[in-house]
């Protein structure tokens, strides 16, 4: 007999795969299980007294919120801002707009930030969540408790002159402590104080690569090759100059420094 080709062979597999699930689906059917049960969502809008359910309703909205803002949170009151703008600065520098992906720069971001924000997450566990969620605190207290550690931590990021500026704007007093100071000053100071620092680090990291570029451009004029680009032969300089210098250590290892000492900021947050 003739061997069937391969498309043949792949149509009697799909075949014998059907009529076995056939087979197999065909007595539970046949003993009428019924149709399979599908679980709905209904969404009305109905009236009613009991103050419990309204509070309900209230507390899955305020979840759905926090939930869509989540990101936000992430972004600008961690140390998230700092670091994917340094790594910004960082593939400008060195010429390679493509690699790392941006995809492999924000993952790399974020499982920094997590670690840099470790010991702000264990404090919140440990004096909010838990607590929380065997009803020993209400939910005011648990949010009160989940902004100490994360107040702090900004707190030893933020610049002075930053938090003046946002307290003028709003017309506030001078404050005596942190603990009169607004949260909703101290999260944009926060960020322009991240921004400012990554800037810095960025024109830290942009004077090497600087200077190959204008050696490569001074070799190549006066070699009177006006016509190549300097970029394409200084970029296989600069990253052997990265390689050599075992750059990504230095400057995650900086990076995470740059925080201080996180663990002992947040220790002693009441």
């Amino acid at each position: 007999m003739r061997a069937l080709p391969p498309r043949g062979r792949l149509a009697v597999l799909a075949a014998v795969i059907l009529g076995l699930g056939l087979a197999w689906a065909g007595p539970a059917l046949a003993q009428g299980a019924g149709p399979i049960a599908i679980p709905t969502v209904n969404i009305t809008l109905d009236q009613t007294d009991d103050p419990e359910r309204i509070a309900t309703v209230i507390n899955i909205l305020f979840i759905m919120t926090v939930l869509t803002l989540a990101p936000s949170i992430l972004i600008l009151m961690t140390s998230f801002v700092r670091i994917v703008v340094v790594f910004s600065f960082l593939k400008q520098g060195m010429g390679t707009q493509n690699s790392p992906p941006s995809q492999v720069v924000i993952g790399l971001a974020l499982f920094m930030t997590f670690y840099v924000m470790m010991p702000v997450f264990k404090n919140i566990e440990a004096r909010a969540f838990k607590p929380f969620m065997a009803n020993e605190i209400t939910q005011a207290a648990a949010l009160e408790r989940t902004l100490a550690p994360v107040r702090e931590f900004m707190f030893l990021q933020t610049r002075e002159k930053d938090l003046a500026l946002f307290m003028q704007l709003a017309g506030e007093a001078r404050p005596l402590n942190k603990a009169e100071v607004p949260t909703m000053s101290l999260i944009p100071a926060f960020v322009i104080s991240e921004l400012k620092t990554a800037f810095t680090i960025g024109f830290l990291l942009y004077i090497p690569f600087v200077v190959i570029d204008m050696v490569v451009a001074s070799v190549l004029l006066s070699m009177g090759m006006m016509m190549l680009p300097p970029v394409m032969i200084s970029l296989p300089f600069k990253l052997m100059l990265f390689v050599l210098v075992d750059g990504w250590n230095l400057i995650v290892g900086s990076l995470v420094r740059s925080f201080g000492d996180v663990a002992n900021a947040v220790a002693g947050v009441s």
